[in-house]
């Protein structure tokens, strides 16, 4: 179980693998894995490029009781992955330039573990996720779309899969990242990146 931390720190992983959690009150922060932000173009969708054309608008796994709005992430100037920014902790954050769900390639979708005071914000409990359970996605043009739960991995920063998060075109994927393990002081980050994979139910 992830513990509790004393400050309150977004942790952003870049070069492609971008992930935020809050934890504790007080400063706020980011950092990388890899050596470079994501690169403009890497791990784009030829849809993206033009604008969405059927956004996720919610984000519902039943067996972890999650039921959330869901907002386009984008990068910032200085390359960082974007985090929600109308409601952080309670809302998911879906990278706009990648594929939308339900359209072939690695679509992404991250969210904060906890918030200020170490109570549980969108993806506290996404590591009770089992294989096959459901994921649900609704989006901007009322589709229902349900993805199922494939495998779950937790990864050290510079060891994560960056090309099965982000880059693999062989489906229809839905992946959600958040923070996991134990905060280090010392780094600025948490000791590991939490991975649910889950694949399109045709």
């Amino acid at each position: 179980m992830v513990s509790r931390y004393k400050k309150e720190v977004t942790c952003s992983v870049l070069c492609v693998f971008l992930l935020f959690c809050l934890h504790g009150s007080g400063q706020v922060a980011s950092y990388r894995i890899g050596q470079h932000s994501i690169e403009k173009g890497a791990y784009t969708s030829a849809s993206s490029t033009v604008g969405p054309v059927d956004r996720p608008t919610r984000l519902i796994i039943s067996t972890i009781h999650l039921d959330a709005a869901v907002e386009m992430v984008g990068l910032r100037a200085d390359g960082d992955l974007d985090t929600p920014g109308e409601y952080p902790v309670d809302d998911v954050g879906w990278y706009k330039m990648g594929p939308e769900p339900g359209a072939r390639g690695s679509a992404v979708m991250d969210g904060h573990l906890d918030r200020i005071g170490g109570s549980p914000a969108v993806f506290w409990y996404l590591s009770r996720l089992h294989v096959s359970d459901d994921v649900t996605v609704l989006t901007s043009r009322g589709r229902t779309l349900h993805f199922q739960v494939t495998h779950i991995g937790a990864y050290q920063p510079q060891a994560a899969p960056l090309q099965a998060i982000f880059g693999d075109t062989g489906g229809s994927y839905l992946n959600l990242i958040t923070c996991a393990g134990d905060w280090i002081p010392s780094e600025h980050q948490t000791t590991q990146r939490l991975v649910v994979f889950t694949s399109l139910v045709t």
